[in-house]
């Protein structure tokens, strides 16, 4: 079992940028795909990107591609987020996922997909 903590979140505005950790307990840090989802008031959990288990493969929604990174530090157990060109709609509770999988290449984009989550850190973007 792995428990995750996110730090990181904020109140920065519009342009401005913001990283987010998410610090993993336990030695299996690296048996386990990571992922970023976010939910804003009133809207759904969605999914924000996606690394596989070295950190090889990557994968991001549409609408933070190109301004949001993904990383993991295994060594360190933790992953990051970071988030360039923020936008008041990229303002929610951001949560970090564990999913443990035997596929290397494993990037999963459905919360479905994740077994382990933790308690969320705000971002709010001000414009």
């Amino acid at each position: 079992q792995v428990q995750l903590v996110e730090s990181g979140g904020g109140l920065v505005q519009a342009g401005d940028s913001l990283r987010v950790s998410c610090a993993a307990s336990g030695p299996t840090f690296s048996s386990y795909a990571m992922g970023w989802f976010r939910q804003a008031p009133g809207k759904e959990r969605e999914f924000v990107a996606a690394i596989s288990r070295s950190g090889g493969n990557t994968y991001y929604e549409d609408s933070v591609k190109g301004r949001f990174t993904i990383s993991r530090d295994n060594a360190k157990t933790t992953m990051f987020l970071q988030m360039n060109s923020l936008k008041p709609e990229d303002t929610a509770i951001y949560y970090c996922a564990a999913a443990r999988t035997a596929t290397s290449s494993f990037v999963g984009r459905r919360a479905s997909s994740y077994d382990y989550w933790g308690q969320g850190t705000q971002v709010t973007v001000s414009s």
